[in-house]
């Protein structure tokens, strides 16, 4: 316990690392790694816990801004602490009676938030949001051709998902794990802010029809991995309705702004959708796995899902069967991921997390708005962000007086990814970078931990300037 706790305080201290980098090679020669016949004693074990916290990534530092799930926040921790101590399944109510009540109070509560009357419909806690959208294209298939339960897919047409180009990647990992295919996936053109413009949306979807293919799914998405875009749900579910589609709404890093009255209009729509994903271990800061899929049909996951194992659901117990919600769910040995929000809820109200929202928001358009005209920084896109995703590009003295060429950008390309070495190597801060579409590696910044202030933001803008100046 002596060594979480302070691991747990240096996450809070700016002056230690975010990360002691070393190299896989020079890890894997600095220590023996390997499993052990013999038992080791205490101290050789305790050892092996500091050795493993001193290379860890401090999630929880203020200054890590490289991925959407950030901060270290102490109830959600000791709940994570509680339920590993608790160390019981999710699949039925005679073993995880506290736990099931509050994954149903929860979810409910969440639906609620979604906009479905009285919290109405169904929903469950899944290992991440890839898997709560593969959860969506299951339930959407299985609404639409229930028969591909026993008979699966050479009983049913081609059929055929659409979601945007800028949509995470666990959409065609979904269809390649359902069978359904990668090619079965279309990916629907973008405006220059990252949003699925909705007339290629019912141009791709008449095209489909007239091949013969069946159309059962339309996942939208509420705040985009790279650009932090959010697609014009009100449009999209104008189409799904025309044309009788399954609404999906990927809400996993733009949900939690449904906690806020400022900024939840970005999800004007969502309460038209079939199903939602939302991650509270995203933008709410809730430790990680945390992951619900919402759908407005109850029951119909149950149905797609129940296998009716006697030696778990048995139809004779003493209490009422609802409760037992483990053959809803793809797993049979399922984490108890709900207790760490609900614990979380009650000590900061829904009002701490809609502070929390807009203090993450607010600091995203504060870099935004140091950075835009600032000497030596280009804005990947016009305009002042959505999300807590800032993108841009850091131009070092160098390039500056360079004609915007292939030559500039083939030489622009390689700063990012030397400036984030060096952020690692050094240890101060990590943001990401990534490549997209026909435009060069630009910095992504995202910001979701509270923790975060307007020096560190400061801090991040000083320190990719000293990194990058020589280049």
């Amino acid at each position: 316990m002596d060594i979480l706790l302070r691991y747990v305080v240096k996450s809070f201290d700016r002056s230690t690392k975010v990360i002691d980098f070393h190299y896989p090679n020079e890890l894997l020669q600095e220590y023996n790694w390997e499993l052990a016949d013999q038992p080791q004693n205490l101290e050789e074990i305790l050892t092996h816990c500091q050795t493993t916290l001193k290379y860890a990534i401090k999630t929880g530092h203020p200054r890590y801004f490289n991925q959407l799930s950030t901060g270290l926040d102490m109830v959600g921790l000791a709940a994570d602490w509680l339920t590993s101590t608790a160390n019981t399944n999710m699949f039925t109510y005679e073993i995880a009676p506290v736990f099931v009540l509050l994954e149903y109070v929860t979810l409910k509560k969440m639906r609620e938030i979604v906009g479905w009357p009285g919290g109405s419909g169904d929903g469950i806690f899944s290992p991440g949001g890839a898997i709560s959208n593969m959860y969506a294209m299951l339930i959407a298939r299985y609404k639409m051709f229930p028969e591909v339960k026993e008979k699966g897919m050479a009983a049913v047409p081609r059929l055929i998902a659409f979601t945007s180009e800028h949509s995470h990647f666990s959409l065609k990992k979904g269809a390649a794990a359902l069978g359904i295919g990668t090619d079965s996936v279309i990916l629907v053109k973008c405006d220059e802010r990252g949003k699925m413009i909705p007339s290629d949306l019912e141009r791709r979807i008449v095209e489909v029809k007239q091949k013969g293919f069946v159309p059962f799914l339309v996942s939208a998405t509420a705040g985009t991995t790279v650009y932090g875009a959010f697609d014009p749900l009100l449009a999209v579910s104008d189409i799904c309705k025309k044309y009788k589609i399954w609404m999906h709404v990927d809400a996993a890093w733009g949900g939690g702004l449904l906690m806020s009255q400022k900024h939840k209009w970005k999800l004007s729509g969502v309460e038209r959708a079939n199903s939602v994903t939302w991650n509270p271990h995203k933008m709410m800061g809730v430790p990680l796995q945390c992951s619900a899929l919402l759908v407005r049909e109850e029951g119909l996951m149950q149905s797609c899902n129940q296998m009716h194992a006697s030696y778990l659901f048995q139809q004779d117990k003493h209490y009422d069967l609802s409760y037992d919600t483990g053959d809803k769910a793809l797993q049979c040995g399922r984490h108890v991921d709900v207790f760490k929000l609900w614990l979380m809820w009650r000590a900061k109200g829904t009002t701490g997390f809609e502070a929390h929202i807009d203090k993450c928001l607010e600091l995203a358009e504060y870099l935004y708005n140091i950075i835009k005209n600032r000497d030596g920084y280009e804005m990947v896109f016009d305009g002042k962000p959505q999300h807590t995703n800032v993108c841009f590009w850091y131009v070092p003295p160098s390039l500056r007086a360079l004609e915007d060429n292939e030559e500039r950008m083939r030489r622009l390309s390689k700063v990012a990814p030397v400036i984030k070495a060096r952020m690692m190597e050094y240890g101060t801060t990590m943001v990401s970078y990534q490549p997209l579409g026909d435009k060069v590696n630009f910095f992504r910044m995202v910001i979701s931990n509270p923790a975060a202030t307007h020096q560190d933001i400061d801090f991040l803008i000083e320190e990719i300037e000293r990194l990058g100046q020589d280049l």
